[in-house]
């Protein structure tokens, strides 16, 4: 796993590595020896030129441009000061010792001087703004940004491509849009999620010291970036001695005259995610045309109300058929009605475990007084129980309708507001979003995410489905589900992958809910192998 820190917590870090003899100056050489390494690597013996600012970023792209040098490789440093103006002591001893060793500045350019030095280059290293930046570029960066990206030059950009928030992942105005972003000590939340997603390209991440990674860990970090080796203690021992008893049992509870779809792809990714048993629950007035259209899969009606909605009646039958089942989803497609309300209740209050998705959280919000976080009792049960919101869904949650969550940072201290005053590992919030994140009591997990294709109507009721399959099937084995989140993590990764796959068949754009939910077995078994014999070929 590899830590995400806040940037806070990566300055304390860097103040740690001072004082245990790192000093700030050998970060920086290390960071622009680092940073020359990636350039190197891209660069195909054409002109490199260097973006700096005037902070430490900036002193990074010094070091860089002199180790470039020193390599033979031909560089120019782009500048809008003199190195004597440069505020940065650390930055400006670097500038002048790049310039003693004989690299060339251009100061001041003007903007034919740039267009003409980008159309000489082979790649742009961009070490204008650093971690600390927030807001939006000014002159002459914000033009010096969009040259860069209307050149076409191959870009590697130095801790975080200049104009983006490495805290939040946002940017305000001009980004630079790298091939491969070089970050120092570790992963910051902004290049991970939004549109980081984008502009950072490839991330390598340049730890600078061996003590880096002790110290990270120990910053008490945001997050963990999951590797598919993480998942070994939670994934199934194949077996051919199997049947579908054995596999887990899964209750759908979902649907109305309105929405009949969602409940039903999330039951048919629950089958495809491996479950041996899934029943899905819909109200009785659609109940003949779903069971028309899912002949695998029993179909109980429900009693239900004239707007095609369940009755508060059905939650006693919801309740006994749940108990017969290994885990239960509820919420794709209920509405948020009173039945719903009466549903998510009689579940709770069972020793059931729940998958809690869609109106079924948006009720979850209304019983708490729209302050989930507030009314812990609601979530405290000796069974699992995993919430899946969406960003809006999530701020219902946390009496943040008006102004929801709109970063992976923020998305994970609302998750953690609510499952630290519940305080028991039985709880995980999936917190949805560009990048997810899987937070449990002790860890936020952050799985890799899926294409830009998931964005498309039903995509999160099919994770819901292979959600509450791989809960069913986990506790099926025998598993006592020890670390909820890397069980939610997994169930991500397998929609993510089915999500590339739908992808290369239907194109970026073109992919359905229905697509992924034809992908799931086939993404399954390919993580499965890879995560078992990680040396085999596996695309990223």
């Amino acid at each position: 796993m590899q830590p995400v820190l806040n940037i806070q917590d990566v300055r304390d870090v860097e103040r740690a590595l001072d004082a245990e003899g790192v000093s700030l100056s050998e970060l920086m050489y290390r960071a622009g020896v680092a940073a020359s390494h990636e350039v190197r690597d891209l660069n195909d013996d054409g002109l490199v030129t260097v973006f700096v600012g005037t902070g430490n970023n900036g002193g990074d792209g010094w070091v860089a441009a002199a180790d470039l040098l020193r390599h033979g490789v031909p560089v120019r440093v782009v500048t809008p000061v003199e190195a004597s103006a440069i505020p940065s002591a650390l930055a400006r001893a670097a500038a002048e010792d790049a310039l003693r060793q004989g690299v060339e500045a251009l100061v001041k350019p003007t903007p034919e001087q740039v267009y003409e030095l980008l159309g000489q280059s082979g790649t742009v290293l961009d070490a204008i703004f650093g971690t600390g930046f927030h807001g939006e570029p000014g002159d002459p960066y914000s033009w010096w940004i969009d040259a860069i990206n209307a050149s076409g030059v191959s870009v590697v950009a130095v801790d975080v491509p200049s104009g983006l928030s490495a805290q939040s992942g946002h940017a305000a105005g001009a980004c630079v849009s790298a091939d491969v972003t070089v970050t120092m000590i570790a992963l910051k939340p902004g290049l991970v999620s939004d549109q980081g997603r984008d502009a950072c390209g490839s991330i390598v991440v340049a730890p600078l010291a061996e003590q880096t990674e002790r110290l990270a860990v120990g910053a008490d970090p945001l997050a963990f970036r999951t590797d598919l080796e993480d998942y070994l203690d939670v994934l199934d021992t194949p077996s051919s001695s199997v049947d579908k008893f054995t596999r887990g049992s899964v209750l759908v509870v979902g649907g109305s005259s309105r929405f009949p779809g969602a409940a039903m792809m999330a039951a048919r990714a629950a089958a495809r995610a491996g479950a041996g048993y899934v029943t899905l629950a819909v109200p009785s007035p659609i109940a003949p045309i779903v069971q028309m259209q899912m002949v695998e899969i029993p179909v109980v009606a429900l009693p239900s109300l004239e707007d095609g909605t369940i009755s508060p009646r059905a939650a006693d039958l919801v309740r006994r058929l749940a108990s017969k089942r290994s885990a239960t989803l509820v919420g794709p497609g209920m509405r948020a009605t009173s039945g719903t309300a009466n549903v998510v209740t009689k579940l709770l209050e069972a020793d059931i475990p729940l998958v809690i998705d869609a109106d079924g959280l948006n009720c979850l919000a209304h019983m708490a007084g729209g302050h989930l976080d507030a009314a812990p009792q609601l979530l405290r049960r000796r069974c699992p129980v995993v919430l899946t919101p969406h960003r809006g869904e999530l701020g219902r949650l946390v009496g943040c309708s008006d102004n929801m969550p709109d970063s992976l940072a923020s998305c994970i201290e609302a998750a953690r507001s609510i499952v630290w005053e519940v305080g028991g590992r039985e709880l995980c919030v999936v917190a949805k979003g560009p990048a997810t994140a899987c937070v449990g009591v002790e860890v936020a997990l952050l799985p890799k995410p899926g294409p830009a294709a998931l964005a498309t109507a039903g995509s999160g009721d099919v994770l819901a489905g292979i959600m509450a399959s791989l809960l069913a099937q986990g506790l099926a084995d025998g598993d006592a589900i020890e670390n909820l989140p890397l069980v939610a993590a997994l169930a991500c990764e397998v929609h993510a992958y089915a999500g590339s796959i739908a992808a290369e068949r239907y194109g970026s754009r073109g992919v359905m809910a229905g697509d992924v939910i034809e992908a799931i077995g086939l993404a399954s078994d390919t993580l499965a192998e890879h995560i078992m014999f990680p040396d085999a070929a596996f695309a990223d």
